[in-house]
């Protein structure tokens, strides 16, 4: 039998197979270790069904004068969490950067979290975006945590973010 004859019958099809299950091993790793962050996700998001910001559009926060109520037919899976949109235009721009509108602290009161790590409620219309992130806040029965917030910023995310990585995660 020829040598190159020996290489075709016997030992290409073993490498095309090794090959075959590297890429397979490869590509399983990578699901396995997506899912870990987005499960972790899950627990941590203020969503409810599995629905961002009771629906509100994460980018209309960032245009105009106030946020939008989105719509199921305008909706983007990300991570694990899924967000609604008014409109096509705002689901393709969260597309391109996420990471850019998803809302501090996982959509919790900044406040609350900054001051013990608790996640609470928020109501969707007090927010403030500062540095080009986005904050919510609990805004009811005349505790508006935005006014407490604005009153040391600074001192009060500095405490969030402390403990949204030592609590939250």
């Amino acid at each position: 039998m020829h040598p190159q004859n020996f290489f075709s019958s016997l030992l290409l099809p073993r490498i095309q197979a090794r090959f075959c299950l590297t890429v397979a091993a490869t590509l399983l790793s990578f699901v396995l270790l997506a899912q870990p962050e987005e499960a972790s996700r899950r627990r941590n998001f203020n969503t409810e069904n599995g629905i961002a910001l009771r629906e509100f559009d994460v980018v209309s926060y960032f245009k105009g004068s106030r946020p939008l109520k989105g719509e199921s037919k305008f909706y983007h899976h990300y991570k694990g969490i899924t967000y609604y949109f008014a409109n096509a235009e705002n689901l393709e721009e969260f597309k391109k950067a996420p990471a850019k509108y998803e809302p501090a602290y996982g959509g919790w009161c900044a406040y609350t979290v900054a001051l013990s790590g608790e996640r609470v409620k928020i109501n969707p219309v007090t927010y403030k975006i500062s540095n080009g992130k986005l904050y919510l806040f609990y805004n009811y029965n005349s505790d508006n945590r935005l006014t407490k917030w604005n009153q040391d910023e600074k001192k009060f995310k500095a405490a969030a973010d402390k403990n949204w990585l030592a609590k939250m995660h």
